[in-house]
């Protein structure tokens, strides 16, 4: 695979988990009964502990 496929690869990966991330913890948080703007706030903290060694670790 060229190293720039892989990039790119790699590169739609993590928009992709940050997104599901965002998504999710910002749907429990008004679950919750956080306000929007709490529950951005939270979402936003979700995506900052990612964890990105995991789709290192992924196999391909």
């Amino acid at each position: 695979m060229d190293p720039s496929d892989e990039r790119q690869r790699l590169a739609e990966q993590v928009r992709r988990l940050c997104l599901e991330t965002m998504q999710r913890a910002y749907e429990e948080a008004r679950m919750q009964g956080l306000c929007a703007e709490g529950a951005f706030e939270a979402a936003v903290s979700a995506v900052a502990m990612l964890d990105l060694q995991t789709l290192l670790d992924r196999p391909e």
